[in-house]
């Protein structure tokens, strides 16, 4: 029987699991679903880093909105 090349393609959960661990060591604060969704985005033809800035910004904001939920200050 001739090798099909399979068994030397990662799944698509073993990548996902691969990218998750990376995710942790880099500390990027990403849950699974999160990461799958940027993983779709940049096989969908975002650019990597702007997607990268864009999360960034957003999880400073996310920040910014929780801190002043805890202060008692609205955010508006």
């Amino acid at each position: 029987m001739a090798d099909t090349g399979r068994s030397r393609v990662p799944s698509a959960r073993e990548t996902m699991e691969t990218l998750m661990e990376i995710s942790k060591l880099l500390n990027t604060g990403l849950d699974g679903e999160t990461l799958a969704t940027c993983v779709r985005l940049c096989e969908g033809g975002v650019n990597p880093e702007a997607l990268a800035l864009v999360i960034q910004e957003l999880l400073r904001e996310s920040s910014a909105v929780k801190a002043s939920e805890s202060s008692g200050q609205s955010y508006s």
